[in-house]
């Protein structure tokens, strides 16, 4: 493997004979690459490639064999419509106000009421898939999109898939949404290739059958999306496109049972992988290169511009991570606000060897209502809580209080159960921390920080109806009429 200190020492001496920022020669180039995303709905970063020994993913590892992994990729969002409405502005969610899931969705039927609460992208700020059209690239999406402000689906999308680029003779920028962690085991025809006596429980959750069986499960989705990347990758060769196309592939953020992953801002729900797969005719590195920066789902929309030779619009926030002047982050952040009918605010600062987490809402317990209320590891859970028989770690999580400020060290202790931010031993720690975020929030203008709209929590109201009992709701009842 190679690191990325000496590869950029490689670089810098002229050995490779080629240049990590490709903006200028691919502006030149009469060939420009095709650009692919494979995204994964809720996965985590289960692959043998990153150290599991309990399955082997074949495909993942070629890929990371012969381009890039990056060991410390974060979404934005813990949720997909707030990650992915990032993903594909290479901004923020919480900059341009598209952070809260689902919204911008009329569920109305009222006609009166079906325009309210509706977000506007400003008028400077346009869609990746829309800049690439603009350079004159085919954009296409296969799945999903979930994006959280108004949009033409026609607007961002050129063409139905690859072929149609190809006989319009461009190159192509696409998307294809694979269901990962959600039912991936399908594509191995409901094998369970890891036996559940055989996987760790992390201390965070209670040592019973439900979560042996929900962690053994998540193994055989990551399994099924080796292979769908595996017949993706080979319906690219069979076209005579793969040596023409660079392949991202990563996920929206963490595994959807068994809380602390999914919607949380632990390393369980955003730490992701992320691999890219470099073509022959389009090599941007050595093969085998292992990024252990710090990097952010943004950072993968600038990096994909950049590689195809577009020029980055200033309001974006990711970075062109191949670019000459490229400076590591020292931090990512990411952000959890109203996830469905659930409003929550919790912003995750992550450094080189530590987590930092900032509770807004501490008059609520980590396990408010919530859409996953019914599954059996929430029921689970809650009643071993109930019966005092979780360890203190796993008990936290389900108890009543929850602290405004957590402080994990990453390195000794990687499932975040130690909270450090009461040991005075860590207290600059924590404060440096404190001040990143606060600076960012105050630079960004974090728009988390204020109450989403009645107009916004209307449509919420009309699709959650009597679910919605967070006291927010209460005003814009009476405000509206609803019972």
């Amino acid at each position: 493997m190679i690191d990325r200190r000496d590869f950029m020492k490689t670089v810098a001496g002229g050995a490779l004979g080629l240049s990590l920022a490709p903006v200028a020669r691919a502006k030149k180039t009469a060939k420009r690459p095709n650009i692919l995303w494979l995204i994964a709905e809720d996965m985590n970063p289960w692959l043998s490639c990153y150290g599991t020994t309990l399955i082997n993913t074949p495909t993942f590892d070629a890929m990371a064999a012969g381009g890039v992994r990056f060991s410390r990729a974060y979404v934005s969002a813990p949720v997909c419509s707030a990650c992915r409405s990032a993903l594909v502005t290479g901004t923020m969610q919480t900059t341009l106000g598209i952070h809260n899931h689902r919204s911008s969705r009329s569920n109305t039927k009222k006609p009166e009421h079906k325009d309210l609460g509706m977000i506007h992208l400003p008028d400077s700020v346009k869609t990746i898939p829309e800049l690439f059209q603009r350079a004159g690239y085919a954009t296409f999406n296969q799945g999903k999109t979930d994006y959280n402000f108004v949009y033409n689906n026609s607007d961002l999308y050129s063409v139905k898939d690859w072929s149609q680029a190809q006989a319009q003779g461009k190159p192509w920028f696409g998307h294809i949404q694979l269901k990962g962690g959600k039912n991936g085991k399908t594509v191995l025809k409901d094998q369970t290739p890891v036996s559940p006596d055989d996987v760790t429980v992390p201390p965070y959750y209670p040592d019973h059958p439900v979560y042996r069986e929900m962690i053994a499960d998540h193994y055989a989705c990551v399994l099924g999306t080796d292979k769908s990347v595996k017949n993706i990758l080979d319906r690219l060769e069979t076209d005579g496109l793969l040596e023409d196309t660079i392949v991202f592939f990563f996920s929206d953020h963490g595994m959807p049972g068994g809380l602390r992953h999914k919607q949380f801002c632990y390393e369980g729900g955003i730490n992701i992988p992320l691999l890219i797969r470099w073509p022959k005719n389009h090599p941007v590195t050595k093969p085998g290169l292992v990024i252990d920066d710090l990097v952010s789902t943004i950072d993968i929309s600038v990096t994909s511009m950049a590689l195809a030779g577009l020029d980055i619009p200033d309001h974006m926030e990711g970075r062109d991570i191949f670019a000459k002047d490229y400076k590591p982050r020292n931090f990512v952040i990411s952000a959890r606000d109203r996830c469905d009918y659930t409003i929550e605010r919790i912003r995750s600062v992550t450094t080189k060897h530590y987590k930092y987490l900032r509770n807004f809402l501490t008059d609520r317990p980590y396990l408010q209502p919530q859409y996953r209320d019914d599954r059996d590891f929430t029921i689970v859970w809650k009643q071993l809580y109930a019966e005092g028989k979780l360890s203190p770690q796993a008990a936290a999580f389900v108890s009543d209080e929850r602290p405004a400020e957590e402080l994990y060290n990453l390195e000794s202790d990687p499932h975040e159960v130690n909270n450090l931010a009461d040991d005075p031993r860590y207290a600059k720690v924590l404060s440096h921390h404190r001040k990143m975020l606060q600076k960012w929030i105050d630079e960004t203008g974090d728009k988390g920080q204020y109450t989403e709209s009645d107009e916004g929590l209307l449509q919420v109201l009309y699709r959650w109806k009597d679910k919605c009992v967070n006291p927010e709701y209460k005003p814009v009842r009476k405000k509206y009429g609803i019972q």
